[in-house]
């Protein structure tokens, strides 16, 4: 009987076509990282562009899963934890550079509090200002207070009194995929992501479930990591506007009130008819058949 190695985290990282990120962020992991206490599982979603051959020549102690299709990034997630040997998962883009050893503060935030379930670390833009990477929960309420934090973003002169806000350890309602560190108990309670979602909101569901067993959600800015946002989603835009409104409706059938559902689908069935008639952008279209059929 093969004996199981003593693993404290397994980083789990989901791989879509990402040949031109990966080298930079497995490289940040070997420099940061303790490999003896850690393991690195990489989920490749049936790249097509040499990625899978760059790891395997150059990273050759990453354990590999091949999928024989894309199937998302919840359901990558679920299969690397699947091998995991880990007391904790850290679940991380493969658009994202360490320029630390964060684990060390997340392991100890952890173990802090056992009501503890998901940690979310402090998310940088390249030019190293701060990304949000937290929101309200999701709900009509929800949205349109994210929508906000958003624009407000947006400009320059907000920054300073947006970086306040997240300058203290905080409870919050869900953190964003990106860099997402969960007792892999509690992942497996879960049943992991729930893989209807293909992409968007599966962050959210699970964090939504994790409250509902009584965890807390924690963001932290005592560490930090870059990440690059959206380089997976640009290859699939077209796709992906689609995409996001299917997982909205989802989202909303689980976690929502009937009235907010309704309230969502006229809302969205009016916008991308009145999108089609003004512009005839084909994913409108499929978006408002996708609004009668689901």
């Amino acid at each position: 009987m093969t004996q199981q190695p003593t693993i404290s985290i397994s980083i789990i990282l989901v791989n879509y076509n990402g040949a031109e990120v990966l080298p930079d962020c497995l490289s940040s992991i070997e420099k940061y990282i303790d490999t003896l206490t850690c393991e690195i599982i990489l989920v490749d979603n049936a790249s097509t562009d040499g990625s899978l051959e760059l790891v395997k020549e150059n990273y050759p102690q990453i354990r590999l899963i091949k999928n024989s299709k894309n199937l998302g990034f919840g359901a990558g997630n679920n299969a690397g934890a699947r091998i995991a040997y880990g007391e904790f998962l850290f679940l991380l883009n493969t658009d994202t550079v360490l320029t630390s050893n964060i684990l060390l503060h997340l392991i100890d935030l952890i173990q802090a509090d056992t009501k503890i379930g998901i940690i979310g670390p402090k998310l940088l833009n390249p030019d190293g200002s701060l990304q949000i990477s937290v929101s309200p929960a999701l709900g009509i309420k929800g949205e349109y207070q994210a929508r906000q934090i958003h624009q407000a973003y947006q400009n320059v002169s907000n920054l300073n009194l947006i970086e306040q806000k997240f300058q203290e350890i905080q409870e919050v309602d869900i953190v964003v995929g990106a860099a997402f560190f969960i007792r892999s108990s509690l992942f497996q309670e879960l049943g992991g992501f729930d893989e209807n979602f293909f992409m968007y909101f599966e962050e959210s569901d699970l964090c939504q479930r994790a409250q509902y067993l009584g965890y807390k959600i924690i963001y932290t800015p005592y560490v930090s990591l870059i990440h690059l946002r959206g380089y997976s989603i640009q290859k699939v835009a077209n796709a992906m506007v689609v995409e996001y409104r299917r997982s909205q409706i989802y989202y909303y059938q689980k976690h929502r009130p009937w009235w907010e559902q309704l309230l969502l689908r006229v809302y969205l069935f009016y916008k991308f008819l009145w999108e089609f008639i003004t512009t005839s952008n084909p994913n409108c279209l499929k978006i408002i058949k996708l609004l009668i059929k689901f």
